[in-house]
């Protein structure tokens, strides 16, 4: 059990809330599946989407870049510090583009700096993965882009069809880990891109605190689509790295997916 499933379990034996634990990074577009050439606007944020609650403080990305047909391109310098705005407060966060141009996937990845959660008396620091593609031609989706920690999709995550299932296998230095505590995260409440404020929230969380799935002896895990729109997945403490500046390390895999509505 992790430092921060334990927390849970405590928390919940206590009768508390757990959902303010439910921690996601974002690396978001409102734009997944791309038909033209474009410098696509990104909000990167890290928060609570689906009960459109807290906003944590970012800071600067040690690592900002897109896989594009294997190939790196970097996009720290294209990050600009933003003011995020949820129902609750403001929290620092960043804006940026990626230029979507030959037809493939853009694997985006982020690594970010730990965030000290002091209710937790912890770090985190979620290695997160989005993806887009251009012109329907799959290029990099299935591939593992060798993080430190990651989720590996199994279905493509840019048209995942509503009522089927997601099924994600979970890495750490490239070895599959057992009995990961995978968190399920919806985007209620989407990020306006010209704001930088919240939109309203289009559904509510499910009663009894956050969605969790566990990956089995392989890595694997699978989780059933029940509604259209963006899904994020974190494997929590999946990560070799357990400690940071004298404090407990929470290093997870975040991977988000994009759900349609079959017409």
């Amino acid at each position: 059990m992790t430092v921060r499933s334990f927390l849970l379990a405590s928390l919940a034996s206590l009768g508390l809330s757990q959902a303010a634990f439910a921690h996601f990074q974002l690396i978001y577009s409102p734009d997944t599946i791309i038909e033209a050439p474009v410098e696509l606007p990104l909000k990167l944020v890290f928060w609570h989407p689906f009960e459109n609650g807290h906003v944590m403080d970012m800071g600067e990305p040690l690592e900002f870049y897109a896989v594009h047909r294997g190939e790196t391109i970097d996009l720290k310098d294209r990050l600009a510090p933003i003011t995020f705005t949820g129902t609750g407060n403001s929290a620092a966060a960043y804006d940026a583009t990626v230029p979507v141009k030959r037809s493939g996937d853009y694997v985006l990845v982020l690594v970010p700096a730990p965030y000290y959660e002091e209710s937790e008396d912890i770090y985190i620091q979620q290695i997160t993965k989005s993806y887009l593609n251009r012109n329907e031609m799959p290029t990099d989706w299935t591939e593992p882009q060798g993080l430190k920690t990651e989720i590996v999709p199994l279905n493509k995550p840019t048209n995942v069809v509503t009522g089927s299932t997601f099924t994600g296998r979970v890495l750490s230095n490239g070895e599959p880990v057992a009995g990961a505590e995978i968190e399920v995260e919806y985007i209620a409440a989407a990020p306006d891109m010209e704001s930088n404020k919240t939109l309203a929230p289009t559904s509510a969380p499910m009663p009894g605190g956050p969605l969790v799935a566990v990956s089995d002896d392989a890595g694997y895990f699978t989780f059933g689509i029940p509604k259209s729109g963006f899904w994020g997945f974190a494997a929590l403490g999946s990560g070799p790295e357990t400690e940071f500046e004298g404090k407990e390390l929470s290093q997870d895999a975040v991977i988000w997916i994009r759900a349609w509505d079959m017409e």
